[in-house]
């Protein structure tokens, strides 16, 4: 997991266990709305009609929206990565077997909550210390550290490189499936669309540099 000690606190901890059961009521109040409505709709009383508390009860604990989002976003964005990790350690011990869990985690990582976790990687702009971009640098790690075992296998001149290579192709399709107007969706779909993204990364990490088969 990145290291939550390097990151700003974005609201105020609860201390007791019924604040902690708030807190969580109010996230997951958020998250419905913003997953419907999106982030821009979404506001301070409609989070708190939504669970169940006053408005002054969010604000005691977040001082303002942005502050609600960053709170989200930390929320979202741990589950995620440790979805990842989960299905990472779950998979078949192969190559295909890791690149066929990964692109499937992260598939359903963005399908979860409709449009809100690519908007949630967007909301904080371009600054690469932003939580957004963290959580794209870990699920990577992620993918290096459980293809590892298999480098051998690899014939590309440069394994490191070419894991490397395969594991932003992955993202960047899942990522784009998630935006697309057709994407694919559904158990099923998800699933044989991992199983082509997955092939294809096999297939390029198990097929020699041109360079070194004669070719131009």
């Amino acid at each position: 997991m990145t290291d939550r000690h390097d990151r700003p606190a974005p609201y105020k901890e609860p201390q007791q266990a019924r604040s902690a059961a708030t807190l969580a009521r109010v996230l997951r109040a958020a998250e419905e709305i913003a997953s419907s409505a999106g982030l821009e709709d979404m506001t301070m009383t409609g989070v708190a009609e939504r669970a169940g508390v006053s408005v002054g009860t969010i604000y005691r604990r977040f001082e303002d929206k942005e502050q609600l989002i960053n709170a989200l976003t930390e929320r979202m964005l741990d589950r995620r990565e440790e979805y990842v990790a989960e299905q990472l350690r779950k998979a078949d011990p192969s190559l295909p077997g890791i690149m066929e869990a990964y692109a499937q985690a992260l598939l359903q990582s963005f399908a979860d909550s409709s449009n809100l976790f690519p908007e949630l990687l967007r909301a904080r702009g371009a600054n690469p210390s932003d939580r957004g971009f963290r959580t794209i640098a870990e699920v990577h790690r992620l993918l290096l550290e459980a293809a590892a075992p298999f480098a051998d296998q690899i014939r590309r001149s440069d394994p490191q490189r070419a894991l490397d290579t395969a594991a932003r192709a992955l993202l960047g399709a899942c990522f784009h499936n998630s935006v697309r107007p057709d994407p694919a969706a559904g158990e099923a779909a998800q699933r044989r669309y991992a199983e082509e993204l997955s092939d294809m990364a096999v297939a390029y990490l198990l097929t020699s540099d041109r360079r070194h088969t004669g070719l131009s």
